[in-house]
Parts: structure tokens; C-alpha cells; sequence
């Protein structure tokens, strides 16, 4: 699955799990702001590492093997049913066996029976909610192949999740199912990550587990469906409905089947004569192509770079609403979260190529290939996103792509200041715990790691091996170093050890100096982790050793607590870099002069990591004439971030970078070729001049990226310019959320109490991480508004807090309610949001 900058929106947060769970990535989701209000334990981890063994989640033993599933299904919306009839076909794994237990969580069950060619003969059952035993008529044999059917209903909510709209363990979702929210289409979709299918079809619901389908899927004429396979035909109803008969031939695990329904437009695509269709709401079918369009190509790289092409019949793509995960990677169906429904202009500010590439790779690393267990999922997720700086780097150039492995870097090393625990991990209370930063984040960084020691040529042949020895089957984290055994020849043991089954990461601490008694230069390193809880890590790497502009490479390897290098007839380096590929998964305290940080920054060209580490020191140290000069290099550097992070700095530096670069970034106010760095420039000029360039505001607000429009806005609106009045009046109808949250603001500060309709429409309007930074500028307007206005919008807030999907939304709605605790009604709303609130994040705010 996948996680999601408020820019970027994405859903991965700083104590959140990544619901690619953001996680895809799940997303795994990258702002930290959003939840930093609730409580949390964020004690170091060196002082809450727990040893102790308490669960051992093994593979699931397997008595049976799932062989075909077939469901029969239909719909009641109003009651928000799933009616069902499932037909298995299973044969013992080994032994004999005489009883059948299935997952079958929160069912209703109607009746079971054995299936024997036309007739059907009624079997004893027991049912718990969450287990289905079943008394088989005789004990059966491996071989010997047994054909289940059950009439059951699905209620997703009722039972464990009637108080709980966002849970992300329903397995199916009814939105908007009475139709009763203007604007919001009806639909129907499942998750099925980790063991939510089971929820609303029996089935043996775990990934070692393989097995082919068939879905019936009956629905009123208006909808189209979507499910795993291709579609065999679509059969008119004398009701005015519809069956739509999908078919998937390869066996797969259960947890990857799925449903979507909606009235949605499909755009037809293709690779190499096989369909690719993308799914969206019908505004957005003329988009479809722009937001989808890199597949094709994303299939034909990751087929020849694997040389394993695509596995699977088809490959579909669907966004639909209120998805409780960043993305899903259902086989030849993968789901996304509405943040993808997206016009041409926001297409221009960023794309969603990562999640895209996230959720394909996935068809292969986690598809075609399953992790045996939940324990196992960083072959599923590290791979996944790995492939997401494969095809960054791959379309967009190594710096784009070294950029994304920083981001990751970061991402993992926040979570570790909270949390270090293994890779491949056995001891998880629940299984949701794995999606996280270690899975995604560090997981690819370490693949890049491995890459990077082997060699590319070693690496993709290791995969191929890997692919090709489980293909339609299952995996552990043993079978993949074994692979790269066979392919390389050596002994992986010590790299799997110490970074897929191993907590933690690498602490180098960096000295260096002149030994002038043995006229050697001496660079000592340190390990500075914990070694009573962390491994001592070996660390083959390349040292970078600048003399007089000139650079000499070595190889060195660290592998012990303490160790010296010697380099002789060196004396005065012009900079030692350690680590130099920066591909280290890990920390490294290497105390450097502004002069060195001038010198990599100028010298490192071609790695943006360098060059932004660069950065970050002189963002401290801004004020000599080394960082002076680093800045203006930076302002026209090739790469927009590097531009992005400079004019950052210059936005709140209180020294004269500003006047010393002030030329320079007028232009990239009006012509930087990227529109996120083009907006830091505008705001920049905002910040420091607003007056003087009112004009570059005003050029700017038709701008066709909605950044640079919504920057352009918020600059100009802090004029005195007589037409602001226009300006607004022309930009009210707006719904992006770079032009909506400024006119937002600018309504609170001129104190214009007359726009309830206005927040209440823009409030309807988003979802994620725009409708949690909505929900607090809506709450600051309500607060001097008149009392009818308050009224209203504290039944709005309250709507929210009882009923959004998204904790953090129904989080953010609570405070502001809060806002009104004085006010006749609210007591006692707060304590009814209480009473409802099941997600331990905002209990623990509440307590």
C-alpha cells in the first residue's frame, strides 16, 4: 500500500501508521504537523527498547490450500449490506482433515453446505464472528478437492466498527450510499490489507495463501464496477440491474481481492497491446490521461529493468472517496485516494508519479511474490517504494532522484527518535504496526544500500532470481538474501543481520587531523550507537580526499567500535568527505568549516545531498561571506529544491542575504521555470518588499500553477492596492486550496463576517490534509462571528468530530469545538464526541 508537504498533502504523519497504509506510502503520507497537539510517548528509544519477546508471529499454519473463490454479489444501500453467496474450492495442505475453519469476521451467516456437482448438502457449522468452523461430511485427503458454498450477509457497519467511521479494518465501505450529501458521488469500495477481506467474504484470509477468482458483481444500471481480472461479460437484469462477471485465473492471495462501484468515467490506455484503464470521478475523466498517463511507460521500465514482464492480465487504476489509506495495490486493480483527482493546473505544481510507481511495483513485490507473513511485509513495502526513486531517478533525472532518497532518509530518522525496532520483526502486537517508516522508508533505503555494494548489474539479477523462484507464491526475508547469494557468491549473512533483522542504525562521529610525528593525515571514526542494544555495523564505503581542487577515492571499511585511516603525504586537505555515494542509512557528526561546506557545495555538482547538507549548515551560519557566496550559487543552481531551500532561508534571514541576492530573485519571482520554487520567490518578496513589487504580484495571479497564483494572491492582498476588492470578488469561485485558505485568511483579518456560505461550501469541499488546515481556519473565523453564524457552524464542527473518516479530521473538528465550550449545547457535544471516539491517538488527548 502507500503513505502522503501540505503542498504534497501527503497523508503519512509524524505519529500516524502509514496506511498504504502513508502511508502508501501511507502516504506515509511526510507532514508532521497536523497531529502535534495530541499527546504522545516520545521518550528515546534507547531509554524504551524492549527486549522482551512477548507475541512470535509466525507464519500461518496452513491445513487447507485455497484454491478457487467464487462470489455471488449484490448491494442494499440503504442498510449498507453486502448480500453474498461464496463458493470455495479447497483440498487439505497435508493431512488428513475432517473440520474446516475459515475467517469470516463480523458476517451474518445464512447457511453452509458441500457442494457435489448439481446438488448441495447441508453441513453443520459453528460461528463466533469471527471464526466459521465447518464439520465436513468425512475426512478428506491432500488431493482431494472439497467445494464449500455459503449464503452470508456483510454488515461493515454494525458490531466492532458501528462507532468507528474511520477505521481502516471494515474490508468495505459504503460512501455516500443514500445519496444525501449534495456533490459527493455514491460509491462502494474494499481494503483488504492486512486481513480485512475476510469481513466481507469467507475465506482463508492470509498471504501465504493462493487463489484463483471469480466475482458476480450485481448493481443498479448506472454504476460500473471494478474488480481483480478481466472482464468476461455484463448481463442486463429484468431489475433494472446489472451482473458484471470478473474473472482472475492467476492465483493470488486473498487479501488482494477487491471491489470498487461508482458511477465513474474510464479512460482506456494500453502497454504492449494489454488494457490499462483508469478509473476517476467523471469531473476528472478528462484528466485521467494527464494524473494516470507515465503508466504505460512505468510498466515498460519495470518489466525490462526486472526483465520480468508485467505478470497479470490487465492493469486498472481507480480513484474513489474517502479511501481510509493512501493507496491500495490490489492485483491488476490498484486504488487511490481522492487527493488524485486533480485538474491540469495542480498538475503543473506536482504530480502523484511516486504513489503511481509505488502501488505497479507492488504487482510484482508483493503480487506476483507475497510475504509469507505480516512480519515479512518489507518485501512487499520496501520494494514499493524503492521503485519509487527507480522511476524518479529514471524519468526525471539523478537529482530529482537523490532528492527522494533524502526525503526518505529524513523520514525514517524521525520516526527512529521514537522508535527503532527490526526490519523483519516477530513480535508485533498488531499487525498494522509494521506499516511504518521502517518498512517503507528505511526498507528501500537499505535495498539502495544493497545496490549500491553489489552493483547494479548483481542487484536486478538478484531480483529476477528472486521473482522467478516464487512467482504466484510466497516468500521470507531468507529467500531474497539467497537469491543474492546464488547471484553473487557471497555470504550475505552479515548485511541481512545487521539491517533487516537488526534495530537500529549507524552513529559515525568524524575526526580528523595531522599527524605531523608520522607525516600522515588521520581520519578516526567512531560508532557512537548504542552497542548494548544496537549492532556494531560494517560499512563498506567511499571516502572522498579533496587536495589543492583535485580528489583522490578510497575504499575503506568501518567495522568496529573505534578505527584510524591513515593517508600519507597529505597534510591539509581541502575537504574529507566520508561516505561520499551518501548512501549511508544512518547518521554521520563530521564537524566541517564553513569554507569545507563552501568547497562541497561548489564541488558536489552532481549530488544534491551534498549540496543540501551544504545548506543546512549555512541556514544556522548564514552570516560570513562563505555562506553569502553559497547562497547566491544556490539561487541559480540547476536543481529547483536547492533554489527552493535557499529562498527559504532568505525568507526569514534577518541579515542582508536578501539585499545581496534582490535582483536575482525578482527574476525567479518571474520566471523560475519550477512553480514551487517561483512561489518561495514571491513570497520572499512578499516577506521583505511587499510595496515595492505589487506589480510581479499582480503579473503573477493568473499564473497557470495554482501555487504561484495562490502566493501571487496572499502577496498582493497585503497591498494597499485600491482594487483588492476585485481581485477578491474574481477569485471567490476558486477551489484550489492555495487560492481558498488565502481568501480564507484574508476574510478573518479585514473582519468580513458575511462569508459563512463561502467556509461552509470550501469546508464540504476538502478532504486530508486541506480539510484539517480548513477545519482551523473556519474555527478562528467562527469565533467573532455573529451568534447565528457560531450556531451553525458549531453543528458543522460537531458533524465532523462524530463522523469523518480521518482521525486527525475528526481531531481537528473536537478543537474547535472546544472553541465554544461556554456556549448553551457544547458540554455536553464534546462529551457525546467522547463517548464515540474510539481511536486511541484522541483518547489520549482526551485523558
Amino acid at each position: 500500500m502507500s503513505v502522503n508537504n501540505l503542498l504534497r498533502l501527503s497523508l503519512i504523519l509524524s505519529i500516524a501508521v502509514f496506511s498504504c497504509k502513508v502511508s502508501e506510502k501511507n502516504y506515509i503520507e511526510k507532514n508532521q504537523d497536523a497531529l502535534s497537539e495530541i499527546a504522545v510517548d516520545t521518550t528515546s528509544t534507547e531509554e524504551t527498547v524492549d527486549t522482551e519477546i512477548k507475541w512470535y508471529r509466525a507464519e500461518r499454519t496452513r491445513r487447507f490450500k485455497l484454491i478457487h473463490t467464487k462470489l455471488q454479489v449484490s448491494f442494499d444501500w440503504e442498510k449498507q449490506y453486502l448480500l453474498g453467496m461464496a463458493t470455495l474450492t479447497l483440498e487439505p495442505y497435508f493431512y488428513d482433515q475432517s473440520t474446516l475453519q475459515l475467517d469470516a469476521k463480523g458476517l451474518e451467516i445464512h447457511g453452509v453446505a458441500l457442494e457435489d456437482g448439481e446438488k448441495t448438502n447441508p453441513l453443520k457449522f459453528d460461528y463466533n464472528g469471527k471464526e466459521l468452523e465447518i464439520a465436513l461430511d468425512k475426512s478428506y485427503q491432500k488431493g482431494q478437492k472439497i467445494h464449500i458454498q455459503i449464503n452470508y450477509t456483510a454488515k461493515p457497519n454494525e458490531g466492532d466498527f458501528a462507532d468507528n467511521p474511520g477505521s481502516d479494518q471494515k474490508g468495505l465501505y459504503f460512501i455516500n450510499p443514500k445519496g444525501e450529501i449534495k456533490g459527493k458521488p455514491q460509491q462502494i469500495w474494499t481494503l483488504g490489507e492486512t486481513e480485512s477481506n475476510s469481513r466481507w467474504f469467507p475465506t482463508l484470509d492470509a498471504p501465504n495463501q493462493k487463489s484463483t477468482e471469480e466475482m458476480f458483481i450485481t448493481v443498479a444500471n448506472k454504476y460500473k464496477t471494478l474488480s481483480n481480472g478481466n472482464l468476461i461479460y455484463s448481463k442486463s437484469n429484468a431489475d433494472s440491474t446489472r451482473t458484471d462477471y470478473w474473472k482472475m485465473d492467476i492465483p493470488h492471495a486473498p487479501y488482494l481481492f477487491m471491489i470498487a462501484v461508482g458511477d465513474f468515467a474510464v479512460y482506456e490506455d494500453e502497454w504492449d497491446g494489454m488494457k490499462v484503464d483508469y478509473y476517476t470521478e467523471q469531473a476528472y475523466g478528462k484528466y485521467a490521461k494527464n494524473i494516470f498517463g507515465h503508466t504505460p511507460e512505468m510498466i515498460g521500465y519495470f518489466s525490462k529493468i526486472l526483465n520480468y514482464p508485467f505478470p497479470w492480465p490487465k492493469y486498472s487504476q481507480v480513484i474513489v472517496r474517502d479511501f481510509v489509506s493512501g493507496a491500495m495495490e490490489n492485483t491488476t486493480a490498484s486504488v487511490f485516494m481522492e487527493e488524485l483527482n486533480m485538474d491540469s493546473r495542480a498538475l503543473l505544481d506536482y504530480d502523484w508519479d511516486d504513489i503511481i510507481a509505488h502501488e505497479l511495483f507492488h504487482q510484482w513485490f508483493g503480487d506476483l511474490v507475497t510475504c509469507e507473513s505480516w512480519s515479512n511485509l518489507p518485501l512487499n513495502e520496501s520494494f514499493a517504494t524503492y521503485a519509487e526513486y527507480l522511476w524518479i531517478n529514471h524519468k526525471y533525472g539523478k537529482d530529482e532522484g537523490d532528492y527522494h532518497i533524502y526525503e526518505d532518509l529524513d523520514t525514517y530518522l524521525t520516526e527512529a527518535e521514537s522508535k527503532q525496532v527490526d526490519l523483519i520483526r516477530f513480535n508485533y502486537e498488531d499487525s498494522e504496526e509494521m506499516f511504518d517508516g521502517h518498512s517503507y522508508a528505511k526498507g528501500g533505503l537499505i535495498l539502495h544500500l544493497l545496490r549500491n555494494y553489489v552493483g547494479d548489474e548483481a542487484f536486478f539479477a538478484s531480483l529476477e532470481l528472486y521473482l522467478k523462484s516464487h512467482a504466484f507464491g510466497k516468500a521470507e526475508a531468507h529467500e531474497l538474501r539467497l537469491a543474492f547469494e546464488q547471484i553473487t557468491g557471497e555470504d550475505l549473512n552479515w548485511f541481512f543481520n545487521q539491517w533487516f533483522l537488526s534495530a537500529g542504525h549507524p552513529k559515525l562521529r568524524i575526526e580528523e587531523g595531522y599527524d605531523a610525528e608520522n607525516n600522515k593525515y588521520i581520519v578516526k571514526v567512531w560508532q557512537d550507537q548504542d552497542i548494548a542494544l544496537y549492532p556494531v555495523f560494517k560499512l563498506p564505503m567511499i571516502l572522498d580526499l579533496w587536495q589543492k581542487g583535485n580528489k583522490e577515492t578510497y575504499t575503506i571499511e568501518i567495522d568496529r567500535p573505534y578505527q584510524e585511516f591513515e593517508f600519507e603525504n597529505v597534510s591539509d586537505p581541502d575537504l574529507v568527505v566520508v561516505d561520499s555515494e551518501f548512501s549511508l542509512v544512518g547518521e554521520i557528526k563530521h564537524i566541517k568549516t564553513a569554507e569545507q561546506y563552501q568547497f562541497q557545495f561548489t564541488h558536489y555538482k552532481d549530488n544534491v545531498r551534498a549540496r543540501l547538507d551544504a545548506i543546512t549548515f549555512f541556514t544556522k551560519n548564514p552570516a560570513n561571506s562563505y555562506g553569502n557566496n553559497v547562497f547566491s550559487k544556490a539561487l541559480q543552481d540547476s536543481f529547483w529544491v536547492i533554489r527552493q531551500k535557499a529562498l527559504e532561508v532568505i525568507d526569514q534571514d534577518t541579515t542582508n542575504l536578501f539585499t545581496q541576492n534582490e535582483e536575482l530573485i525578482v527574476k525567479l519571482a518571474n520566471n523560475d521555470p519550477n512553480p514551487l520554487a517561483k512561489a518561495e520567490a514571491i513570497s520572499v518578496l512578499e516577506t521583505k518588499a511587499v510595496e515595492k513589487y505589487t506589480q510581479v504580484f499582480k503579473s503573477n495571479l493568473n499564473d497557470s500553477s495554482y501555487s504561484v497564483a495562490g502566493q501571487a494572491l496572499y502577496a498582493y492582498l497585503q497591498s494597499e492596492d485600491a482594487d483588492l476588492s476585485d481581485v477578491v470578488s474574481n477569485f471567490a469561485q476558486e477551489t484550489n486550496f492555495n487560492i481558498t485558505s488565502t481568501l480564507a485568511d484574508y476574510f478573518i483579518k479585514k473582519n468580513e463576517h458575511n462569508q459563512y456560505g463561502w467556509y461552509l461550501d470550501k469546508l464540504h469541499l476538502y478532504s486530508g490534509q486541506e480539510l484539517y488546515y480548513f477545519i482551523k481556519i473556519f474555527t478562528i473565523y467562527l469565533v467573532n462571528s455573529p451568534d447565528d453564524q457560531i450556531e451553525a457552524g458549531i453543528k458543522a464542527l460537531e458533524e465532523l468530530a462524530l463522523n469523518h473518516y480521518q482521525f486527525y479530521n475528526r481531531f481537528a473538528a473536537y478543537q474547535g469545538l472546544e472553541m465554544f465550550s461556554d456556549v448553551d449545547g457544547v458540554p455536553e457535544i464534546l462529551k457525546r464526541v467522547q463517548e464515540k471516539e474510539t481511536d486511541p491517538r484522541i483518547r489520549a488527548y482526551f485523558e
